[in-house]
């Protein structure tokens, strides 16, 4: 199933539905214990309605180093646990919209990763439980960076949370194997970054219970799992596009 957020010029929330053709099957609820996903028998045209991010977080819950390649390209060690590290929801914008360079930075770069969306609370997740009962879905994401900016302030909240930093989408794919997934990521047509999710030092079943222990995971709530190696500058005029097995192509634009 593609899971998409929209709106409508006859309702003023969003909504949820499953991408099926050139229709938008409307669905009652996405999230919950259950999982539940409840047609209500109402379809619209896909092009009646405008796409959003197919998700409104609470929070971004991001993995840095989680393919060793990418720790060595940055000349950083490899994890002996995962390194987490939270990016503002505020930094979301979906498929087909602009990444805005901003003037404090003169080094903004691309990362594209898998991300994981979860579909109902979750804490402290056992060892006896499958970790991907919480799961709603999968979702390609860039982590875009202000590398200059991460560098100078060791922490990395300010260098990747400026608006429109998070380019999420652009939908939700359900039932989705995510252990084997290749990733890449193109500027301008061009290969940046090629990968696999196998090549994860932490798999996403394993950060599931590590982060849950940490902090409670809530429904729509985003894991970023990582980046492989292969991060590079965004101009003005770009076009990048990440692009995952299984899910489809990201693509925005660069100003």
């Amino acid at each position: 199933m593609r899971i998409c957020r929209y709106s409508h010029p006859k309702f003023p929330l969003p909504f949820y539905g499953s991408i099926e053709d050139d229709e938008i099957l409307v669905l009652d609820d996405v999230f919950g214990d259950e999982l539940t996903k409840n047609f209500n028998s109402q379809s619209l045209p896909l092009e009646e309605v405008k796409l959003l991010a197919p998700v409104a977080p609470s929070k971004i819950v991001c993995v840095g180093r989680n393919y060793a390649d990418h720790a060595h390209e940055l000349g950083n060690a490899v994890p002996t646990e995962p390194l987490l590290f939270l990016k503002a929801p505020s930094s979301i914008i979906t498929h087909g919209e602009t990444i805005e360079l901003p003037s404090a930075s003169s080094r903004v770069e691309h990362e594209g990763e898998l991300a994981v969306v979860i579909g109902r609370r979750a804490r402290c997740i056992t060892a006896d439980e499958n970790p991907f009962n919480y799961v709603l879905g999968y979702t390609c994401l860039n982590d875009v960076t202000a590398r200059d900016l991460q560098k100078k302030d060791v922490q990395f909240t300010r260098g990747k949370s400026f608006d429109t930093f998070c380019p999420v989408g652009p939908f939700i794919v359900t039932d989705l194997d995510p252990s084997a997934l290749a990733l890449e990521t193109r500027v301008n047509g061009e290969a940046r970054q090629r990968g696999n999710t196998r090549d994860m030092i932490f798999p996403v079943a394993h950060l599931l219970r590590y982060i849950s222990e940490h902090m409670t995971l809530e429904a729509g709530d985003l894991i970023a799992t990582g980046t492989p190696a292969g991060v590079g500058p965004l101009c003005s005029g770009d076009t990048v596009e990440v692009k995952i097995e299984g899910i489809g192509t990201l693509r925005n634009t660069v100003r």
